[in-house]
């Protein structure tokens, strides 16, 4: 009988061999776990799927990597416990000669590090242990089931592409308050009601992320009550109670201020078990990959018992929506930019043939004036969606906006100018039109909260 994934992890997990003892070893037990060929009974010859593919280095020496297969991965082991980022470093001096492998791959024969090595993309890696092989869910350090990153490594690794893990990361958090929003609707609760304290929650998940709630509070919450849902419910209003007034505490520590009426009272539902459950397995899920473009449409769908059985269908992606966002508002914005940059160009250049003096300040002081006219100018644009939904076009419109007013702060910065500039583009210059409660909701949290996360 094949080897089974608890037997694999046991075996390995027990495991004290060497690394040159255990690399083949390993791999083959894995491949066969994975019900794939191994390189020996894969191809005979080595050419496209082999052990100890000879390579050069990026420095012109000679080496052998440990595992490589044509187009999917280059493979480095080292033994127990040992620098995993040696191993990346190594098998980065090698990638060249390995024409370039969509996955580069480290193993200590316990923790597996996957990262993906796509042209034109930053890497992300996937990082996972045999323990959490085993229990193959969604982690904070890994956004796929461990054994689902290590099929698409062997199968296909488009999967594993960032932009793509960022939607299926989106879509289990959304699924989870799905769960959470049925389950609470068949207990008799209101929708609007509902929809509001999700997005708590949801706000709680992203201000635990990015430290706006001290030491992961939110998270240890969780897990602390997680087979207490009394407690949990307790200790959550107490939470929004501080949230919601200036100079509060929780406990040892000091809660800031949450204005703008997310937190406008101290109102919860009662979670049950299972809501526990749901609440445990979004909380777990790796929140930095959050995709915020797509994200109000799946969790307005999550949200909306009409919609959840769209959950997984198609949706507009944030390029789709771009193709909109780019010509319509950003060119034109662009193409203002590019003039006042070109005179501010000039008059920098007009300055640096003056010695210091009055009329050198003046040039200077002449650029800086037409750069905070600009910022003006930018910080006063308004843009409407007169059907907002969950407000993924004005988010992507925000966003842009900020990587213009960013190009100027990066220009007042490489000519000696004060970087604390007067203006800053916001979500106040935004408007949206929409009848539906839930994606009400949603567009609230989407354009006021997650443009400062995403930065």
């Amino acid at each position: 009988m094949p080897l089974s994934l608890a037997e694999f992890v046991t075996r390995w997990k027990a495991s004290t061999l060497t690394e040159r003892a255990a690399a083949q070893s390993h791999f083959i037990d894995l491949c066969e776990v994975l019900h794939q060929p191994n390189p020996a009974a894969a191809d005979q010859t080595g050419d496209a799927f082999a052990f100890e593919k000879h390579v050069s280095t990026l420095k012109g020496g000679k080496g052998f990597a440990d595992v490589w297969k044509r187009g999917y991965f280059g493979w480095e082991y080292k033994g127990k416990h040992r620098d995993l980022k040696a191993a990346y470093l190594q098998l980065n001096d090698y990638r060249e000669d390995l024409e370039n492998p969509s996955l580069l791959v480290v193993c200590d024969q316990d923790l597996f590090e996957v990262h993906t090595n796509f042209t034109g993309t930053r890497p992300h890696v996937y990082r996972f242990t045999l323990d959490d092989l085993l229990s193959n869910l969604p982690t904070a350090s890994c956004a796929i089931p461990p054994l689902g990153v290590l099929k698409e490594a062997f199968t296909d690794p488009e999967q594993l592409r960032p932009e793509r893990a960022a939607a299926r990361v989106t879509e289990a958090a959304a699924g989870e308050f799905a769960k959470l929003a049925a389950s609470l609707e068949q207990r008799g609760a209101e929708p609007q009601g509902v929809a509001h304290f999700l997005m708590r929650l949801l706000f709680c998940l992203f201000a635990d992320s990015i430290g706006l709630l001290p030491d992961d509070l939110f998270r240890r919450m969780i897990k602390t009550d997680r087979a207490r849902s009394v407690n949990f419910t307790r200790k959550l209003r107490q939470l929004f109670a501080a949230m919601s007034t200036r100079g509060n505490n929780f406990g040892e520590h000091d809660i800031r201020w949450f204005n703008g009426g997310l937190f406008g009272d101290d109102a919860v539902f009662d979670l049950a078990s299972a809501d526990m459950g749901a609440l445990r397995a979004a909380a777990a899920l790796d929140w930095s990959a959050i995709e915020p473009a797509i994200f109000g449409t799946l969790f307005e769908r999550s949200l909306d018992p009409g919609k959840r059985s769209q959950l997984g269908a198609h949706y507009t992606s944030k390029q789709d929506i771009l193709l909109i966002v780019e010509p319509v508002v950003i060119e034109p914005l662009q193409a203002r930019w590019q003039a006042v940059k070109a005179e501010a160009l000039a008059l920098a250049q007009a300055a640096e043939k003056q010695p210091k003096g009055a009329a050198y300040n003046k040039l200077r002081a002449q650029m800086k004036d037409k750069l905070y006219a600009w910022l003006a100018e930018l910080s006063a644009v308004r843009i409407l969606d007169p059907a907002c939904g969950s407000g993924n076009f004005l988010y992507l419109a925000l966003r842009r906006m900020l990587d213009l007013w960013h190009e100027v702060y990066l220009f007042s910065a490489d000519h000696g100018l004060p970087t604390l500039l007067p203006h800053q583009v916001h979500p106040s210059q935004l408007y949206g039109l929409e009848t539906n409660v839930y994606a009400h909701e949603l567009a609230s949290v989407v354009v006021y909260r997650l443009p400062a996360m995403a930065q």
